[in-house]
């Protein structure tokens, strides 16, 4: 069966593309119209999964486009330029890459087309907290009609100081999808250098020293930065208790970021306020006596002050806009261009 779906005009120029991940076949004609105006890029869509297939075609490639590709698959990549990891997180690639590109200069991408829905999930998950939706849903689901506030009553959110740790795509969004409430912004990220668009004067500035200062300040903490040397477990149980009592947080980073105990049971004693959580630390549960599975340590379904979500952040998958930065990066190499979107810096790990 031949794997090549859209075939270059002149192959001894061409570049080509190819899908060491399955995609759907709503993808894939999605990515074939976007690019057919490009006449010397071949797309190869992977059907066949034997290794023989894969490594009898990796060689041709100048783009590889997968999820978690091994170094036998990146060392037969004879051509290979430009890797692109179609969703955000690469922390399981960077030590790979680094040896990869002592071998031969390989750039690594790291997918931001999915940042949109993680905002929206992310202002989901902090409403819903706030405003007790889940425990509402459920009395009413048995029959409790109009408990008032004499059960779980919201919280509010005007005049809140909110605190985005990470100001990449993810947060940016977050920043402007909250904007509309009457609320205090403070930002700590890495890089202020990068920022390009002007931020309100309002807005608080920190930097990753000024990390105490940044949490004695807010009192609602937002989570959307990436896991490196310098990010995990950057919340412990002195950070938790500098938000404060009134302290809400909301992770949709990765779980490592904060300390798995330490957040157990600031919430438990009441440290803080409350938690929405989209990312965990065991991604491969087993079954507990009852047949369920757990993605923690400790037992965060037993709380009350916690919303649990499966890392469904990202949700809907099936969206195509999110593959509009992998075809800019493509186009951008038929140009002969090298500034690439979202390139992983491999020593600073994102």
């Amino acid at each position: 069966m031949n794997e090549s779906i859209k075939k270059a005009d002149n192959s001894d120029k061409s570049i080509t593309v190819y899908f060491i991940s399955h995609v759907s076949e709503q993808i894939k004609d999605y990515l074939i119209e976007k690019l057919k105006s490009l006449d010397n890029v071949e797309l190869i869509f992977r059907k066949d999964k034997s290794k023989k297939k894969l490594f009898k075609l990796v060689p041709r490639a100048d783009i590889l486009i997968g999820w978690r590709p091994s170094k036998e698959i990146l060392l037969k990549a004879n051509n290979l330029k430009l890797f692109i990891n179609p969703g955000a997180g690469v922390q399981h690639l960077i030590e790979l890459f680094r040896e990869i590109n002592k071998i031969k200069k390989v750039s690594l991408i790291n997918g931001h087309g999915n940042s949109y829905f993680v905002a929206q999930h992310t202002v989901a998950l902090l409403l819903t907290l706030m405003n007790k939706i889940i425990p509402h849903h459920e009395w009413m689901r048995q029959g409790r009609w109009r408990t008032g506030d004499e059960d779980a009553v919201s919280i509010p959110l005007r005049f809140r100081k909110v605190g985005l740790l990470g100001y990449g795509a993810i947060n940016q969004k977050v920043h402007r999808f909250l904007s509309g409430f009457d609320i205090e912004f403070s930002i700590l990220r890495k890089h202020w250098e990068k920022q390009e668009n002007t931020l309100p004067k309002n807005v608080k500035r920190y930097e990753f020293s000024q990390l105490n200062q940044f949490l004695t300040r807010i009192d609602i903490l937002i989570i959307a930065i990436p896991v490196t040397s310098l990010t995990k477990k950057i919340i412990r149980r002195n950070e938790l208790e500098l938000l404060g009592s009134n302290g809400i947080l909301v992770n949709v980073s990765r779980g490592e970021i904060i300390d798995e105990e330490s957040l157990f049971y600031a919430l438990r004693e009441k440290r803080i306020q409350g938690a929405a959580i989209d990312v965990w630390y065991n991604y491969s549960p087993e079954n507990d006596e009852e047949g369920k599975k757990y993605p923690f340590n400790f037992p965060f379904h037993t709380l009350d002050n916690i919303i649990l979500s499966p890392h469904r952040g990202y949700s809907p998958f099936n969206d195509l806009l999110r593959w509009n930065e992998v075809i800019e990066n493509i186009t951008r190499m038929v140009q002969g261009r090298q500034d690439f979107i979202n390139i992983v810096n491999l020593e600073e790990e994102y």
